[in-house]
């Protein structure tokens, strides 16, 4: 979407460039004990997230606190060895509970496993036939209220054991169950309740006073140290599973009729989906947090791998994880070792402090999971969509509403394809119509054969402007997002020229705010330049406002304004 302004000559990337993991760049670049301290220092610190949440996903799936742990020892580690992003972090994750938790009553546990094998291999078929890139095109409101559906879904899931409630059977869909735990509120148990609100308050507590000290951990192991101490009259691990193993079994293959197969094909199908959705949406997580760019094809298939191991060893779906992801980027984690290590460690704490999990309350679990579920609400990307485009407003909706009260594949069917419908209406009332527009990204090769920098449509140093062309919708943004890392300069003034921009949506804005604040903390400014009113209400509306960006009629005028500005800070 950037114009370079001249032709890339550089040749095509191999097969072999395209999937080398991200792991062996790190190497190539040189790898050595500074980089190992940081990266054994950054796994330490995911592992610590890690372990409560690996167990509490399982718990809230309808599977053993064990089987979170194997996924995120297992499928974990191949995520971060095999990857095309350098800090992705793999493991099970929350937007799968309602799926996996779905499959297992239907088919019990054998047959996720298979499930998740199964769409193991379709994501290695989708990476290698690299459509990887084809996932950025679901639109960015399908995203928010699907992963906000997920979140209701979960926390309802949890209202048993957040209050110790009594169940004969919980079902499944979301109105019976909440009728269910209306019926069983006479069973409230007061000592859970206690361990919940405690758990919670030390969560939102330690997030607040400092969001570097583990809060999961530290809410989890004060709840189980008040069941050993007082021997609570709470429900346990140790009384529900009878304890957590002390390492990984033994490989074997899921004992799952083959007659039955066929049926799990939907299933399989919505695994490989989901986790090829959060996966990259974790990595550009990352990219943004970190400014690197993952490659798309190679992180399926990592991620297909994975799921191929890890039922092997008792584990269920594994994807990238954007909590932990982003924790250890904040760690400070160099490359992929850190993630291989968080496995590492996570296996330590396996063999040496199995016994003390038998003491772990369920209430501390539910309450880790129940901060989950809220976290995944995006409430200010929420807020902004639904004030700012009825369009996009009515593929939210829709999505949020199917995903709770229908089924997961279902929203997000039925919200990619009123996404579609609504861009495809943009489109016929445009008035220009842009041709020779690359809509699809092709994945780069490995670092080792970057791609060459944008040059700039005019620059002199100090001021460099880019164009950007096309509509700036959400299959654009990750383009655009990717701009400050492709610049090898770094001037004082950036010029966008968006006069060739006919449309703009939330995430083309959003990668426009993500660049803008890069921009900022390297010190540069950046102008705005010629952008139709309709686009520039949007972007505003959206946040990218004066704080953060000046307004200009045309490119001339962003030039003068910027090299007005400059002078000014020069003679200050």
């Amino acid at each position: 979407m950037a114009n370079s302004g001249s032709g890339d000559m550089t040749r095509a990337p191999s097969f072999s460039e395209l999937f080398t993991p991200k792991l062996v760049t790190v190497l190539r670049e040189g790898y050595g004990a500074a980089g190992l301290r940081t990266d054994a220092i950054a796994g330490l610190t995911v592992a610590i997230v890690a372990l409560p949440l690996s167990m509490a996903i399982a718990i809230g799936a309808g599977a053993k606190p064990e089987n979170g742990l194997y996924t995120a020892v297992v499928g974990g580690f191949l995520i971060s060895a095999l990857g095309g992003s350098r800090f992705q972090i793999g493991g099970p994750a929350g937007a799968f509970i309602v799926l996996m938790a779905t499959t297992i009553e239907r088919f019990g546990l054998s047959g996720l496993f298979m499930a998740t094998i199964m769409a193991g291999f379709m994501m290695l078929a989708a990476g290698y036939l690299r459509l990887g890139a084809y996932v950025k095109y679901i639109p960015h409101p399908v995203t928010v209220g699907f992963t906000a559906g997920i979140g209701v879904i979960i926390f309802a899931g949890e209202i048993k054991d957040l209050f110790g409630l009594t169940l004969d059977h919980e079902p499944g869909p979301l109105a019976p169950k909440v009728a269910a735990l209306w019926h069983a509120a006479p069973t409230l148990n007061l000592w859970a309740t206690g361990v919940t609100a405690l758990c919670l308050a030390l969560i939102l507590g330690l997030k607040r006073w400092n969001p570097n000290v583990p809060g999961l951990l530290i809410a989890v192991a004060t709840g189980a140290l008040l069941v050993f101490l007082f021997d609570l009259p709470v429900e346990t691990i140790g009384s529900k599973f009878g304890g957590v193993p002390r390492s990984l079994p033994w490989p074997q293959i899921p004992d799952f009729p083959l007659s039955d197969i066929p049926e799990l094909i939907p299933s399989a199908i919505a695994i490989a989906v989901l986790g090829s959705i959060e996966s990259l949406l974790s990595a550009v997580v990352a990219d943004g947090m970190t400014g690197r760019r993952h490659r798309s094809n190679c992180e399926l298939v990592a991620q297909g791998y994975a799921n191929i191991a890890a039922p092997f060893f008792g584990g269920l779906c594994a994807t990238g994880t954007i909590v932990r992801t982003a924790t250890n980027v904040r760690a400070h984690a160099k490359g992929p070792v850190s993630g291989m290590l968080h496995a590492v460690f996570l296996l330590l704490f396996m063999l040496i402090a199995a016994p003390l999990a038998i003491y772990i309350p369920l209430a501390a679990l539910a309450a880790v999971l129940a901060t989950v579920a809220w976290n995944m609400a995006e409430r200010s990307q929420i807020a902004l969509i639904l004030r700012h485009d009825r369009g996009e407003a009515a593929v939210l909706v829709a999505t949020f509403l199917l995903t709770v009260f229908r089924d997961l594949t279902e929203g997000i069917a039925v919200g990619v394809t009123l996404g579609a419908i609504l861009f495809m209406h943009r489109m016929a009332q445009l008035v220009q119509v842009t041709s020779h527009q690359q809509w699809i990204e092709e994945d780069v090769g490995d670092d080792v054969n970057p791609r060459p920098p944008y040059a700039p449509a005019e620059g002199n140093g100090d001021i460099l402007a880019y164009r950007i062309a096309g509509p700036f919708f959400f299959g654009a943004a990750s383009t655009v997002a990717g701009v400050l890392d492709e610049i090898g300069a770094r001037p004082k003034a950036f010029v966008l020229d968006l006069s060739a921009v006919p449309l703009a949506d939330g995430a083309g804005a959003q990668a426009l705010i993500g660049f803008a604040t890069k921009a900022k903390r390297g010190g540069a400014k950046v102008y705005i330049a010629g952008a139709a009113p309709q686009v520039a209400d949007t972007l505003v509306a959206c946040g990218l406002d004066q704080k953060l960006v000046a307004y200009a009629a045309d490119l001339v005028e962003a030039r003068r304004l910027a090299r007005s500005d400059l002078e000014a800070a020069a003679m200050a």
